[in-house]
């Protein structure tokens, strides 16, 4: 029994690393996007900044998703629920961040605010992980 907990476990861990990685790649995406066709910089140092700043904010984003997603993910390992189709969660994270960010980048009217832009995130982030959670085998007693 404990080695299928911490094989679940394990899987968490993963599938939590990988969803910051999908969800950081999305975010840089659109921090480079932002920076080159959306944004003023009057220079070079202007174009690093707001580079940057962006960069930082997807980062930081993408650690939050991470951190619900292993969160999430460790809920359903106590309860003896496995995380299956973790690759394709992950890249769901991913491009769900993706297109909100584009979204919101291209449509102004639907950038709603940071506590209601997280909320969204976080809420899809739950969603997303349990779309991948699958019962457990049952173990011979």
């Amino acid at each position: 029994m404990s080695d299928q907990s911490s094989d679940r476990m394990r899987v968490v861990i993963y599938y939590a690393v990988w969803a910051i990685a999908c969800a950081a790649v999305a975010g840089i995406v659109v921090a480079l996007i932002h920076t080159l066709f959306f944004s003023y910089h009057p220079g070079r140092s202007g174009l690093l900044y707001t580079l940057f700043g962006d960069a930082v904010t997807a980062l930081g984003i993408a650690a939050g998703q991470g951190a619900v997603a292993l969160l999430i993910g460790s809920i359903l390992a106590g309860l003896g629920r496995s995380l299956g189709r973790t690759v394709l969660l992950g890249l769901l994270i991913g491009t769900f961040d993706f297109l909100m960010y584009v979204l919101q980048m291209t449509v102004p009217r639907t950038e709603l605010g940071w506590p209601a832009d997280v909320a969204i995130l976080v809420t899809a982030t739950v969603l997303i992980t349990l779309y991948g959670a699958a019962t457990a085998p049952a173990s011979a007693a």
